[in-house]
């Protein structure tokens, strides 16, 4: 009877321990294929971004305004898309990509999202390319104090419509909005960004290590695939675009919906 126990006990076991080391690694083994579909994906959202952003600056270029607020300008944010199909990757406004100047010379991109911008003629946008010029350290600051902010006239910073600007209709702002798609900002001289939110995963996944804003924007580390988007941004800013196009918004990519 013993004997019969015996046998018993180890006809279940042993199965149920082969069971358990092998379905162990084998989960193991698909986490980590997850993981690195993941993290690929995100690799391919950031470049993809990054180069979009250098035909946001192109365009940006054929507009006589933007071209001269270029000129003095401290750092820019560019927004890809904004609008009801805008769904990015972790932003419901979607994600763009912060760039600071330093001198001449401009730093590698840190990735951000919005939640939206407050103004009413967007509603109804199905998408558009939006660059925030910042044109002063305040302006700068609003994206390397905190995670988490808005760029409105309530948190001390006027963001004003660049086609105001061409109108002669309004002062100086700490930023100035453009966007690429006709009629998006209307006829409003200020606007509002808010839940503006720094990107970590976006930024690590384009560095390929764990970055945070500051050693972006410090210059500690590199991306060799954001130099055409640095050299359009130099290019841009230094006034050497003013020869190349007389003025007007230009034109876009055509946005997919």
């Amino acid at each position: 009877m013993t004997s019969s126990k015996s046998n018993f006990v180890i006809q279940c076991i042993i199965p149920l321990a082969l069971i358990v080391t092998t379905a162990a690694p084998s989960s193991a083994f698909a986490q980590a294929a997850q993981k690195r579909e993941t993290q690929e994906a995100y690799e391919n959202s950031t470049n993809k971004h990054v180069k979009n952003a250098v035909s946001v600056v192109k365009c940006m270029e054929s507009d006589s305004t933007m071209q001269r607020v270029m000129i003095d300008a401290k750092g820019i944010y560019i927004l890809l898309t904004y609008g009801r199909t805008a769904l990015g990757v972790g932003g419901q406004g979607g994600a763009g990509v912060l760039l600071i100047r330093q001198g001449p010379d401009w730093s590698d991109p840190a990735f951000y999202n919005i939640g939206g911008i407050s103004i009413g003629a967007q509603v109804g946008a199905e998408g558009g390319a939006v660059a925030f010029v910042l044109k002063n350290d305040k302006a700068v600051q609003r994206f390397t104090d905190k995670n988490n902010f808005s760029l409105t006239a309530d948190a001390g910073i006027t963001v004003i419509n660049w086609t105001k600007i061409a109108q002669g209709s309004t002062g100086e702002g700490d930023v100035v909005a453009w966007s690429g798609t006709k009629g998006l900002f209307g006829n409003v001289a200020t606007i509002g960004v808010n839940d503006i939110r720094y990107n970590e995963r976006m930024t690590s996944a384009y560095y390929g290590k764990t970055t945070s804003a500051m050693e972006v924007i410090d210059g500690k580390v590199k991306n060799p695939a954001s130099d055409a988007l640095k050299q359009a941004l130099a290019e841009t800013s230094s006034g050497a675009a003013s020869g190349k196009s007389g003025g007007g918004t230009g034109s876009m990519p055509e946005q997919k919906k």
